[in-house]
């Protein structure tokens, strides 16, 4: 059950206390934390699954990109009834219940592998989508009431950078137990079989993760948010669309998740089109470094962030995207590789910061505005079949275009439209 202590409703900065936390969230902080390790093995073992289907079922570029579409739009469609019962049931249960869901879709990949598929694995992938959209609009405001308003862009970035340690772990685990694996059995008499024998194992220790932290989270005394199970439809939630600067936050949010799930979706493809003979396997050593490169970018971010400005770090990565991504459009030789790797460091304080500044001053509007920056993620299923696409029209080089794009938007959000403005809904309830 939750513990009726209130927590502070997170605000612009202003001059106070800068401390990361209070000891009395810190426990809070750490599971809820976990859980951003959790769902990056979801989002970003999909990766590892597109070549893996791609070759599996003989898809096009643009057939293996609905892995993308399936899971993000599960996001889109989850995230604004996953905001209206986290209204009524509070934080703590929308995480258990969302972490029953992504066990139930995780469970049905070895039914569907069985039956060997391509709409079944993708309606598996739908379901575990829906689950996590429940346990991005619960944690990531979540983790901004836990402390300071101040810090609240630290706060978010720190827990999002266990979200990338999870990301750097996942091509590991993806490589060894589905494409390694997929080799072993390429050429079976029986591919259902042998499809069922290679998605068995990561699937089942998914299902079991999930479970054991539904019933821990379930189980804990987490600090209850104020008015958090209370009727918020307040003048100020009625009126979200009042508030330019969440809704010039959930398109940067659109364009960012757009960019980084096509950029990610199309690594291993992109190092095998212009280094022709690379393996799949080796290939997937270079999204792992996309990855650390994500990772280090995402626990350097957060500590710069005591010195730094959050929108001006946003502004400055998104700009060091754009040179990333003029090197992969330019080059087929080691300078592209590089800006395939440097494309992870550069996307790393997006998400989390981007979040952050568009859900201040929302006040009792704050989990109308997470359902909505949540629903923004159906970038991810709109970009990836963007590029695979121009791909098959051109060659995957070309199909960088698309994030180059994105990233113009990210730059406009991090410099100017991240500033908000006063709510006339809450001028007039002031007055």
């Amino acid at each position: 059950m939750e513990s009726p202590r209130p927590v502070a409703t997170p605000a612009g900065p202003s001059s106070g206390p800068t401390n990361l936390t209070e000891r009395r969230y810190l426990w809070p902080l750490i599971l809820v934390t976990s859980l951003f390790f959790l769902w990056a093995v979801g989002v970003n073992l999909n990766d590892i699954l597109i070549p893996h289907l791609r070759g599996a079922f003989h898809l096009t570029d643009f057939q293996s990109s609905f892995v993308q579409l399936a899971f993000f739009g599960g996001y889109f469609l989850a995230a604004w009834p996953a905001g209206w019962i986290v209204e009524r049931v509070g934080y703590q249960r929308g995480i258990v219940f969302g972490l029953i869901i992504c066990a139930t879709g995780a469970c049905l990949f070895i039914p569907a592998a069985y039956i060997h598929l391509y709409t079944a694995f993708l309606g598996c992938l739908f379901i575990m989508a829906c689950g996590q959209s429940f346990l991005e609009v619960c944690a990531n405001p979540y983790v901004t009431f836990l402390g300071p308003p101040q810090t609240s862009e630290r706060r978010l970035n720190l827990a999002q950078s266990f979200n990338a340690l999870g990301a750097v772990a996942t091509p590991v685990f993806g490589s060894a137990l589905i494409l390694a694996r997929a080799h072993k059995f390429a050429g079976s008499a029986n591919p259902a079989a042998a499809e069922a024998d290679i998605v068995r194992l990561p699937y089942l220790i998914i299902v079991v993760i999930f479970l054991c932290m539904a019933v821990l989270i379930g189980l804990s005394h987490l600090p209850k948010i104020s008015g958090e199970a209370a009727d918020v439809d307040t003048a100020a939630a009625r009126h979200i669309l009042h508030f330019p600067h969440l809704l010039r936050g959930v398109a940067a949010q659109f364009f960012y998740v757009g960019a980084q799930v096509g950029v990610a979706s199309f690594v291993i493809r992109f190092v095998e089109y212009t280094h022709p003979g690379t393996t799949d396997v080796e290939a997937a050593n270079y999204l792992k470094l996309h990855l650390l490169a994500f990772m280090i970018g995402r626990f350097g971010g957060s500590a710069l962030m005591k010195r730094f400005a959050p929108a001006s770090m946003l502004a400055t990565f998104a700009a060091g995207s754009l040179v990333s991504v003029a090197l992969v459009l330019t080059s087929r030789g080691p300078a592209a590789l590089v800006g395939i790797v440097l494309l992870g460091f550069f996307h790393s304080i997006m998400f989390p910061t981007i979040f952050a500044l568009s859900i201040r001053n929302l006040g009792s509007a704050t989990r109308k505005g997470s359902s909505l920056l949540v629903m923004s993620i159906i970038g991810g299923a709109i970009f990836p079949p963007l590029m695979g696409r121009l791909s098959d029209a051109t060659n995957i080089q070309v199909a960088f275009f698309v994030p180059l794009v994105c990233y113009c938007f990210v730059l406009y959000f991090g410099m100017r439209g991240y500033r908000p403005k006063e709510s006339p809904v809450l001028a007039e309830s002031a007055g």
